[in-house]
């Protein structure tokens, strides 16, 4: 019973603070755990591996996540369909999109030069 009750009160939760979870707020968290994961990898491939800069990592995606709260609520009161919360999950996802392929580079996977110029590309845009 305990459980039930615990998972309905997390689920209200996240409807109030993300409303109808969007396929693409999925995809921004596998994004995430994949940036983190690899991130790692290569922390350790490079025996580089610190526990702060880890932790900052976290910190980071937790503030990207109540950002897109914030979208949500302003969405809510403007009356917007989705805009602001859409637009903020495109944003970090393709920031984590990008940050998951210099990863993969740091690791020494084999990677279209094609796919390296535009990375550039974006990473000089910032």
């Amino acid at each position: 019973m305990l459980a039930c009750s615990a998972s309905a009160a997390f689920g209200a939760v996240l409807v109030f603070s993300f409303g109808i979870w969007p396929e693409s707020l999925t995809l921004l968290l596998v994004a995430m755990g994949i940036d983190y994961v690899t991130g790692i990898t290569a922390a350790l491939k490079e025996k580089r591996l610190n526990s702060s800069v880890g932790s900052w990592g976290l910190a980071r995606k937790g503030l990207m996540l109540l950002v897109i709260m914030l979208a949500h609520r302003v969405d809510i009161v403007m009356e917007l369909d989705n805009i602001a919360m859409g637009g903020a999950i495109y944003f970090y996802l393709a920031n984590e999109l990008i940050s998951v392929t210099e990863n993969l580079g740091r690791i020494g996977l084999p990677m279209p030069d094609r796919l390296r110029q535009l990375i550039e590309v974006l990473k000089n845009k910032k």
